[in-house]
């Protein structure tokens, strides 16, 4: 349970808030040297004026555990009182020369608000609402799941029924032919991509993402040292013949693609174009990473092939989740493709984690093979569709001129374009979680600032007229015209 200042308490506010951070000093998690997390954010989390946060941070300093520096904030004495001679690690240092990049940090920021307490209206985060997840199901065959007498690891490409589960769900639901040999369960889509980029290729590598792309917003492709061309996204998707261009001049090794209700930009590549980059990608030996979390969502039922599904070469990896169709926190996804690959993936994953949870996958399982998975995925899309509406009928009513956007025909983003190109995307975003609501910024997704995206799915139903009124009124504050 995270800690909070007791208000019923007789000790002041300050003091317990001083008590606390010199527990969390004195027992480490605070080593000297360290910074502490800055007065405006404490005071948000904790609902207390800054006054009281920068009274308890004077506590601190006058029991010499903290100096104050101007524009930088507050470190912990690296001479705590009662340590004696010790020699403390530069933990700082190491954060600053670890392996991994940090987060972007727009993206910082807007994690803060996943399963907070804060009265915010949050459009920023990927995934589903409670009210199209399918609780009552995932309760029902969670009671109904019996365990058997081994708990051990399993096997090291994953459940064996659950991939056979899969292997049925991508033929009946994404004209995939499988086996389930050829997949390798994951801790979702974004493991998936880790370990592609870890187990297959190397510093120096020449690789291409389309812009906007959640791929952008993820650092292991600047930290594991890849060299990153950016694919330019229309409403028809990516431009086949600028593969050819960036691959005469770079050499690519692969192809990151979300070709189905693309996220950021809910764009979907046209068939032609899907037969030319297959074509492309044949000429020239360029692998094809299809990231596909979103087709099964399309409002209208209708069947939008795979680029997997058009592959008859293995020039395809797929990469696909439960996250976005039954629930971000079941943590199961999957990767199909060559056998070889499968096998050297697998034994990368190995290496990370040992094996993937047992419990969730037995719940996938019977998830996907349940006779109501049909009747959810229905409510489903029109649910979203629900959503989809309300939201692009409340910025048309609340910004209609100022703010322009291409309307989905499937997925859970709406990709917005910002008509006045002098606003600040950094003053916008602070604006807006003052007035309670959160959104994605273009530039955590590659593209610039003129760009902002909507999660319609993440949103309770009834709370999107609200969240589009307070970021209209957001936004309507920084247009001097407004």
């Amino acid at each position: 349970m995270e800690w909070k200042p007791d208000r019923t308490s007789e000790i002041p506010l300050y003091k317990q808030i001083a008590n606390y951070l010199e527990s969390r000093i004195l027992n480490g998690e605070f080593p000297p040297g360290s910074r502490l997390p800055s007065e405006r954010y404490l005071a948000n989390q904790w609902k207390v004026n800054r006054s009281t946060v920068n009274n308890a941070f004077e506590e601190l300093r006058s029991a010499g555990l903290v100096h104050r520096i101007v524009e930088h904030g507050t470190e912990v004495n690296r001479d705590i009182p009662g340590s004696g001679t010790k020699q403390f690690p530069n933990w700082d240092m190491f954060v600053k020369q670890g392996y991994y990049s940090p987060n972007n940090p727009l993206n910082q920021k807007i994690y803060q608000f996943i399963r907070t307490d804060e009265q915010i209206i949050n459009f920023a985060i990927g995934e589903l609402s409670s009210d199209l997840q399918p609780i009552k199901l995932m309760q029902d065959i969670n009671s109904s799941i019996e365990l058997c007498n081994d708990l051990g690891y399993e096997h090291i490409q994953g459940n064996t029924t659950l991939r056979e589960t899969i292997s049925e769900h991508m033929k009946t639901y994404r004209n995939i032919e499988s086996t389930p040999s050829s997949i390798l369960i994951t801790s979702g889509a974004q493991q998936a991509i880790h370990l592609i980029i870890r187990g297959l290729l190397k510093p120096g590598d020449a690789v291409a993402i389309e812009d906007p792309s959640y791929a952008y917003s993820l650092p292991i492709f600047h930290s594991e040292g890849l060299n990153t061309h950016l694919l330019p996204v229309q409403n028809g998707g990516i431009d086949p013949d600028q593969i050819v261009a960036l691959h005469k001049k770079h050499r690519l090794k692969m192809l990151f693609l979300n070709p189905t209700y693309q996220n950021p930009t809910g764009a979907t590549l046209d068939l032609e174009k899907r037969c030319r980059i297959l074509e492309i990608c044949s000429k020239f030996g360029i692998a094809i990473v299809e990231d596909d979390p979103y087709s099964i969502t399309g409002y209208d039922g209708a069947s939008i092939d795979s680029m997997k599904s058009m592959d008859k070469d293995g020039f395809v990896l797929y990469i696909s989740s439960l996250t976005k169709i039954i629930a971000s926190g079941l943590r199961i996804g999957w990767i199909l493709g060559p056998q070889t690959v499968i096998n050297h993936l697998a034994d990368v994953k190995q290496q990370f984690d040992f094996s993937h949870p047992s419990l969730p996958q037995l719940i996938a399982a019977k998830l996907l093979s349940s006779k109501h998975f049909d009747e959810h995925i229905m409510r489903l899309r029109e649910g979203l569709k629900i959503k989809r509406n309300l939201t692009v009928r409340s910025l048309n009513n609340e910004l209609n001129g100022i703010i322009s956007f291409f309307v989905p025909k499937g997925g859970i983003h709406l990709w917005c374009k910002l008509n006045d190109e002098e606003i600040d995307e950094n003053l916008l975003f602070k604006e807006a979680l003052k007035n309670g609501v959160v959104f994605a910024p273009g530039s955590t997704l590659g593209s610039d600032h003129k760009y902002i995206r909507f999660t319609y799915g993440r949103v309770e139903t009834k709370s999107i007229p609200e969240g589009i009124r307070r970021f209209a009124q957001s936004l309507k504050s920084l247009i001097p015209t407004c």
